[in-house]
């Protein structure tokens, strides 16, 4: 069963940079999409970057050149590094995952989510 949990959320100023970790359990990442959604307060939820079994990485234009998605198959773990971080990205982050999709790009609708970790930006 695919279970899905992230860590590594927290508080910085503006201009740092925080790592997202997902824990990954149950997907085989030759067959999923997997990716980081976002959803700040009074927004809805948004994808932010997506990798696919080949290595194809989709980024949502507001975090291109600042964002980073990896994965390590053999610690079933998916990364998002974040750097240069803005006030705008505050959001709860959520770890994602689709089963064979048509694509794999950061408007997909997950199958699976995490909890969330939070990310707060400071001014």
């Amino acid at each position: 069963q695919v279970q899905l949990v992230e860590s590594g959320g927290g508080s910085v100023q503006a201009g740092g940079s925080l790592r997202l970790s997902c824990s990954t359990a149950g997907v085989s990442y030759s067959s999923y999409c997997v990716g980081w959604f976002r959803q700040s307060p009074g927004k809805e939820r948004e994808g932010v970057a997506t990798t696919d079994s080949y290595g194809s990485t989709t980024y949502r234009p507001a975090v291109k050149g600042r964002f980073t998605i990896a994965k390590d198959n053999a610690k079933n773990t998916l990364y998002l590094q974040m750097n240069s971080l803005k006030p705008e990205d505050t959001a709860m982050y959520y770890c994602v995952a689709k089963v064979s999709p048509l694509s794999c790009t950061y408007t997909m609708s997950p199958n699976y989510w995490g909890q969330g970790t939070q990310v707060t930006v400071n001014p």
